[in-house]
């Protein structure tokens, strides 16, 4: 890269633990985030647990500067069609000397070891910026927000979290209201989040909270853009 630093693409879901890995990564001396991955539910085309549609994603590509693969996958697929849809990707990078793939894992370690599992077999190596250690995930939120990202609660899994707070902004006092044994950053699945604005956004994005839909205990605030 003309920077002189190591080429990667980032594993994208559109919330803020990719945008936090992505604002880390852009402050390294040794990396040069170049792209971002996305998988999509293709019958819904949103994506798959966050339940965000396509353009939010591809407008957070346009207002970061960052080209998106998007990669159409039936929902719940096997591991075998992720695997497959991944790795078409990772090769459409691999064409510009991309050989680096960072994901925004915290603390899960079955989830590292399958990432790296999969990206060895694929002759790519996996970073994880933003590890760091179960307990740490409180600092981790606090310096998410100190950066001045911000989102919005986009789906909550209601074993775990009332359904208050779907739709509610990644903020202080989100933080402070979780329920004990909840992760500050829903590392086990207990909530997701959509990044609208934050370092390395053009411009800040806007959504209006739409339809609740609800699968099992999960619920989804549909996010409507707003001038996308």
């Amino acid at each position: 890269m003309p920077s002189g630093k190591t080429p990667v693409v980032l594993n994208w879901s559109g919330g803020k633990d990719s945008a936090w890995m992505l604002h880390v990564l852009r402050q390294s001396d040794r990396y040069e985030p170049v792209g971002l991955i996305t998988m999509f539910n293709a019958e819904t085309d949103r994506v798959a647990m966050h339940g965000v549609r396509r353009e939010l994603l591809q407008a957070q590509s346009v207002s970061l500067n960052l080209p998106l693969v998007e990669v159409d996958l039936p929902p719940m697929p096997p591991n075998s069609v992720y695997e497959a849809g991944f790795a078409d990707a990772v090769r459409e990078f691999a064409s510009w000397g991309v050989r680096h793939v960072a994901f925004g894992d915290l603390f899960l370690e079955d989830i590292r070891s399958y990432r790296t599992s999969l990206c060895e077999r694929l002759g790519i190596e996996p970073l994880f910026p933003i590890w760091t250690e179960q307990g740490a995930t409180k600092r981790v939120a606090e310096e998410i927000l100190a950066a001045g990202f911000r989102g919005v609660v986009c789906c909550v899994d209601t074993r775990h979290l009332p359904a208050e707070f779907l739709g509610r902004e990644y903020d202080a006092a989100f933080l402070a209201e979780l329920p004990p044994g909840v992760d500050w950053c829903g590392e086990n699945g207990e909530f997701h989040t959509q990044v609208l604005t934050g370092p390395g956004f053009a411009r800040p994005m806007a959504v209006q909270l739409g339809e609740i839909s609800a699968k099992d205990s999960f619920l989804w605030s549909d996010l409507l853009p707003q001038g996308v």
